[in-house]
């Protein structure tokens, strides 16, 4: 079925104008402009919250090939604020897809534009950096549109984490019996009601995969707000902490840090951080952060240290900073390969690691998925130990 295009533009807050089209008739919507360089996973980004407040440009040239399904969100709720691709397919071609990606845009009312040069806009966002920008056809003038994005509050201090997070406390369930057998790392059946050991997930934005491998180790996860203090974590008696992944800038969330602090100095069980809690943890013991030109947000990621390397799913646009007063206690264990920047720290002294990228990599390599065994191995031993 042909529908209706609605000529649409994309504004930057530089002044940089692309024009595109969209299949809506009225739409208006601000946020930070990045990109992501994935061939695939389009599903699971615009249902990832971590990226809360962001209008996400898709480079390769055509998504919504395989449709829309059911098991793939990242989260039940939509934060991205659009997307911006070259093409959207009207034809998509997979045995679970349930929707096609045009009818998924207008059904959730989603901001987009497509039909521009995405090629072109990526490599302006690689020379000048990320920056604000406005998608409209409701708008078309220029000066309003620019008013609009010079009101449209800045990545840095923005504490996105609180319109993501939990506000109460849950057992995670999977949701989708069937979820396991996309995926040969979901080969085991957790015993129900029998499991092995009880994992508290401080949600910070917290991805559904990630959920899921813990599910696959035979965990009970209680997931928890982001803002639970170390009275809440000893009340649980829980056998390992997992530090979610989430949006905005890290260290203007001093609450939650202080609180990771306190965590940290009090118990004494295994901690693994992902993504922003990678930079939570690394925050909590003294490090500092920084906001990236543009951000690692791809599939494709080299990340390793001393000749060895993986090939990692990352999304993030601050990193944790290497300075002279860094942590003694810290060793990092992998660094970013295409910038230097730290991906991985672990505490010499305590059961503490923590990676700047998605082991459950969904979409995305799984050479990092031994983290999960890892933790689940340091589980192991501290209960040895105790």
């Amino acid at each position: 079925m042909k529908r209706k295009h609605y000529p649409a533009i994309l504004l930057l807050e530089d002044g940089t104008q692309y024009h595109g089209w969209s299949f809506c008739n009225s739409l208006q919507s601000t946020g930070e402009v990045i990109f992501n360089t994935g061939v695939t996973g389009y599903q699971e980004i615009m249902t990832d919250p971590s990226y809360a407040e962001q209008i996400i440009t898709f480079t390769y040239p055509e998504i919504g090939n395989t449709g829309i399904n059911e098991e793939d969100n990242e989260a039940s709720k939509i934060y991205i604020k659009g997307i911006i691709a070259k093409n959207i397919s009207n034809k998509p071609s997979n045995w679970r897809h349930k929707i096609n990606l045009i009818d998924y845009l207008i059904q959730k009312k989603l901001p987009h534009i497509f039909g521009i040069d995405t090629r072109a806009l990526t490599k302006h966002l690689r020379s000048y950096g990320v920056m604000n920008g406005c998608i409209t056809n409701n708008i078309m003038n220029i000066e309003i549109i620019e008013e609009i994005i010079n009101k449209t509050s800045s990545m840095m201090e923005n504490q996105l984490v609180n319109k993501v997070a939990t506000k109460s406390l849950y057992t995670f369930v999977a949701t989708h019996k069937n979820h396991g057998i996309y995926s040969h790392l979901h080969q085991k059946t957790p015993f129900e009601n029998n499991y092995l050991f009880h994992i508290a997930v401080i949600d910070l934005g917290v991805k559904n995969n990630i959920l899921s491998r813990l599910i696959n180790y035979n965990c009970k996860i209680t997931v928890i707000p982001a803002n639970s203090n170390y009275e809440t974590i000893k009340q649980l008696q829980v056998d390992g902490i997992l530090l979610s992944n989430g949006p905005g800038d890290p260290s203007s969330m001093t609450d939650i840090i202080n609180n990771v602090k306190k965590i940290i100095n009090c118990c004494h069980i295994p901690i693994f951080g992902i993504c922003m809690g990678h930079q939570i943890l690394s925050l909590a013991l003294g490090a500092e952060t920084f906001k990236l030109k543009f951000g690692h947000r791809g599939l494709n990621h080299p990340a390793g240290m001393n000749q060895q390397a993986e090939i990692t799913s990352q999304n993030h646009g601050f990193a944790v900073k290497l300075h002279s007063s860094f942590n003694k206690q810290l060793a990092i264990s992998h660094f970013n390969l295409n910038d230097s920047t730290i991906a991985g720290i672990v505490h010499k002294n305590k059961p503490i690691f923590s990676v700047q990228y998605h082991p459950e990599a969904s979409p995305g390599p799984h050479d990092s998925d031994y983290l999960f065994n890892h933790f689940i191995y340091l589980i192991k031993q501290s209960k040895i130990k105790h």
